[in-house]
């Protein structure tokens, strides 16, 4: 116990190493990595939206290569078909003249997929995602093959109001951990960028984190402790957020479509504890179910008309939910011990 404790500690300096590795090559943009990496201990996919020319297929080349993880990367365009994601069979001849059908793995088969500008391809397209995302597996033909471990999928997308986006299916979105928001760089941040990505020299990283490093941390993550106060705080969140509880505030009633659902559940629970560990701690507060509310939830709840005519924001919607949600009450009867 002693040496699995001390491997757990080792784990998680380097984990700091990674993020200090990582702003080698990223300017500023820290919650944004910080969430990418409580992500991949969580074994858990992310979807990064941005405007284009925000380096978040930067981030995630840099991510893999810190990592020394197999990585692959799906430009998703409008004529993308699922056999580019997933692969294909193709007719091979044999010496003795016979033909057979071999399977070609396609780019999912690694370690890290980055899903470049996902909505930019076709629902159809989008949708070959959904099995291995949730399984860690894909069906061809018939047969099922596994994919490697670790696996995650770190999808960026373009805000829907651009030019040639299709909005993802709701399935598909819920099997995303978090969404992230990445923003415009400040003044200070822009003048950096420019002073490193201009000279002579491009800024480069090193390895920081094993996979022996990371299967100890993500297997640390699932023995934090969560408090049953914590638990239940988080079962309310979720509870909030659908409109059709009467226990929902009034706003919600009036504005949200649906809320989040078990999986928005896992999230804020699961993300807690990586976020718990990463700080040192192996019990989760509520602090941690605060912070990672918004990322782990704005996916997960949709307005309806009267909401996006008013022009209601989805995050500071559930960090108002946040705060009227009340700490001192009896535990729930589904979470009791």
């Amino acid at each position: 116990m002693a040496d699995y404790s001390k491997n757990v500690e080792e784990s998680v300096k380097k984990l700091k190493k990674l993020r200090e590795e990582m702003h080698r090559v990223i300017v500023g943009q820290d919650e944004v990595l910080d969430l990418i990496q409580l992500a991949l201990l969580c074994e858990g996919h992310v979807l990064l939206e941005g405007v284009p020319g925000l380096g978040k297929t930067l981030m995630v080349r840099t991510l893999a290569h810190a990592l020394s993880l197999g990585f692959s990367r799906i430009q998703f365009t409008p004529d993308l078909m699922p056999a580019d994601v997933l692969g294909n069979s193709i007719v091979m001849q044999e010496k003795a003249g016979d033909f057979t059908l071999r399977f070609e793995k396609g780019p999912i088969f690694a370690n890290l997929v980055l899903a470049d500008e996902i909505n930019r391809a076709s629902p159809k397209t989008q949708s070959a995602l959904l099995e291995a995302m949730q399984e860690q597996a894909v069906t061809v033909r018939g047969e099922r093959y596994e994919l490697p471990r670790p696996f995650q999928v770190l999808a960026t997308q373009n805000p829907l109001e651009m030019e040639g986006t299709y909005p993802l299916p709701e399935a598909q979105v819920d099997r995303f951990l978090f969404k992230i928001i990445v923003r415009y760089p400040s003044e200070r941040e822009l003048i950096t960028i420019m002073e490193r990505t201009l000279g002579a020299e491009t800024p480069t990283c090193q390895t920081a984190l094993n996979v022996d490093d990371l299967r100890i941390l993500q297997k640390a993550v699932r023995e934090v402790v969560v408090p049953p106060q914590v638990s239940a705080f988080a079962v309310r969140l979720i509870l909030a957020t659908q409109p059709g509880q009467e226990s929902a505030p009034a706003k919600v009633r009036e504005f949200v479509r649906y809320g989040a659902g078990p999986r928005g559940a896992q999230a804020l629970i699961l993300g807690g504890k990586a976020r718990a560990l990463s700080h040192g701690r192996f019990n989760v507060s509520l602090e941690d179910i605060k912070e990672l509310a918004v990322p782990a939830l704005r996916h997960r709840v949709a307005l309806n008309f009267d909401g996006l005519s008013e022009g209601i924001q989805v995050g500071a919607l559930i960090k108002d939910l946040c705060e009227l949600i009340p700490v001192d009450y009896e535990q729930p009867a589904a979470i009791r011990s």
